[in-house]
């Protein structure tokens, strides 16, 4: 059962959209990366359970947190490989404020909020780092400078991976034999010299659907992208 307050807390915020998207964090990505996010699945928790999409549990108490929102944020690219999840979690009090923050960090996850909150804005906006090509997230700049291939995955590195398709999704867009030689080859093109300096991504609105439509979605745009890499590969030969 919902507490009262987090019943009233959605009340008030009926439009789920609406509530995910005045929470979103800003996000900064490099001035050189060359993709951008698609889509962003969202899921408001407001009792302790699984992430639909992340292997994790999460912790509503109806003390400190109330509710839980989860930003699964799709990108068709990461610059080693095709197909892209990332998350952002934003914990939420009984009375809708926001107590944390936690965002994925190549399969773990870190805490959102720096020390001292530097990324919190006067606006009470969490910001968060995007690394540049992988997408992880960093409350701080500089922890991408501990990354021991964070050059090389942009250059040398990209496209080894090939095609993810994670355990969720499996069977439903990596079909053809060619797919991860097809992905190598087109993410080769996207290589970039990682700048250092970043810049705030715009979120809009209509980017939020709910997880449930997202995981419908990726498998239709993996597919299809990967039909028009291998068109593309035969017009070439």
């Amino acid at each position: 059962m919902r507490s009262e307050e987090a019943n009233d807390m959605l009340d008030n915020n009926a439009n789920w959209r609406e509530l995910a998207f005045h929470h979103i964090p800003r996000m900064l990505i490099d001035e050189h990366e060359p993709f951008r996010p698609i889509r962003v699945g969202v899921t408001v928790l407001t009792e302790t359970g699984p992430s639909p999409s992340f292997k994790r549990m999460l912790e509503v108490d109806h003390k400190r947190v109330g509710a839980v929102i989860e930003y699964a944020v799709y990108w068709d690219y990461d610059i080693t490989h095709l197909y892209d999840l990332e998350h952002i979690w934003i914990f939420l009090s009984p009375q809708g404020t926001v107590v944390d923050c936690e965002a994925s960090f190549h399969g773990g996850y870190l805490k959102g909020i720096a020390p001292g909150k530097t990324n919190v804005g006067t606006d009470g906006r969490i910001s968060l780092y995007c690394q540049p090509g992988k997408h992880a997230y960093s409350p701080l700049r500089e922890l991408f400078d501990l990354i021991p291939d964070l050059h090389q995955a942009t250059g040398e590195h990209a496209g080894k991976d090939g095609v993810l398709e994670p355990d969720m999704l499996c069977g439903m867009y990596k079909t053809l034999p060619e797919a991860d030689a097809l992905a190598a080859e087109h993410l080769r093109g996207f290589r970039f010299d990682i700048a250092g300096t970043y810049m705030p991504f715009e979120w809009t609105p209509d980017m939020l659907v709910t997880w449930e439509e997202l995981k419908r979605e990726i498998p239709v745009r993996m597919r299809d992208l990967l039909k028009r890499l291998g068109e593309q590969k035969q017009l070439s030969t």
